[in-house]
């Protein structure tokens, strides 16, 4: 059985070209589910993974992707059935096990869940490893105490996947949002998401060569990280809590420990790849029902294997606004 996908290629040392090619379903990994992919989801790991950036990917020739939702076309494992919906994010896949940039893929039983009622496939990968970090988010601030009646919450990096997702999340459970982004012409975007500030970076950086800064924020999300996480975790009141899920800004975190042993801040790490299912099952019901935003459709805009990438070039540049669904149907 064939099948398309994007497969990159190192053709010359660190010299990595892209193209649709058409592959057996016999050269798959091993695994007890084979998932027909109808849909798939751009996102900033994919990129780097496409592009030959180190850190992602280890083998090529590679097909990015991970993120796909799809039909289970065979099982070895009685939890799932042929035909039935199921969704793939994180672990291994499109890292270096063929990804959802394929209309096939193969995984381990473990890395499935079935799409939770209420989600169509594509809504499932308007989320994809984005939606379910936000949520992680959510779910971590929330645990932590930081309760709408608390106070503002800043997400960075706003317009890209995670955050915008974010955004509509923390404003649909009754938040008061302050979106975080170096964009001003999204200011309409982000306020058809919920948010009810927008502020710029020179502005949430002003201070930040300070030890503490001026105390205006309950909880934050943070996809950014480097000095952007510094001046948040500054600027976070008194026994507030910071999730940080990113690095787009940088991995450094050039601070002090005074915001956490002189206001008591605590900074919560959030990872989508390794989290168990017992956690993704529950954050993707909320992701379904109670937390999923009404303008959901609308940070979406969808392409397919063909014109997939400019998306690829843009995203890696910071030039993509909300999410990236890629149709394999």
């Amino acid at each position: 059985m064939e099948f398309k996908a994007m497969q990159a290629e190192e053709v010359a040392p660190k010299q990595f070209t892209r193209s649709i090619v058409t592959r057996s379903v016999g050269d798959l990994p091993a695994g007890d589910l084979l998932i027909r992919v109808l849909y798939s989801s751009l996102n900033y790991k994919d990129a780097l993974s496409a592009l030959g950036r180190p850190g992602v990917t280890r083998r090529y020739p590679h097909t990015p992707g991970i993120d796909a939702v799809g039909n289970v076309v065979s099982s070895a494992d009685q939890r799932f059935t042929p035909g039935e919906m199921v969704l793939v994010t994180g672990y291994d896949l499109g890292m270096d096990t063929a990804g959802g940039f394929g209309q096939y893929i193969r995984v381990p039983a473990d890395w499935a869940l079935a799409v939770p009622a209420g989600l169509s496939a594509r809504q499932s990968m308007i989320y994809g490893t984005a939606g379910l970090t936000a949520g992680l988010c959510v779910h971590k601030l929330r645990l932590a105490g930081v309760t709408p009646e608390k106070g503002d919450v800043v997400v960075t990096g706003a317009t890209g996947g995670v955050g915008c997702l974010a955004v509509a999340i923390l404003a649909r459970l009754g938040y008061r949002v302050i979106a975080a982004t170096g964009k001003s012409g999204e200011a309409d975007f982000l306020h058809s998401l919920g948010a009810a500030e927008l502020i710029g970076r020179e502005d949430l950086l002003a201070g930040a060569d300070r030890p503490l800064m001026k105390e205006r924020f309950a909880g934050a999300i943070d996809v950014v990280g480097g000095t952007t996480l510094a001046a948040v975790l500054k600027a976070t009141r008194y026994g507030g809590s910071v999730t940080c899920c990113g690095l787009a800004g940088s991995p450094d975190l050039p601070a002090t420990v005074l915001p956490f042993i002189l206001r008591g801040i605590s900074l919560l790490g959030v990872d989508s790849v390794q989290c168990p299912s017992s956690l993704r099952r529950q954050v993707w019901q909320h992701l379904a029902e109670d937390w999923r935003p009404a303008a959901l459709d609308d940070v979406a805009v969808e392409c397919t294997l063909e014109t997939l990438e400019p998306h690829i070039q843009a995203i890696i540049k910071g030039l993509v606004r909300g999410r990236v669904v890629v149709s394999l149907a």
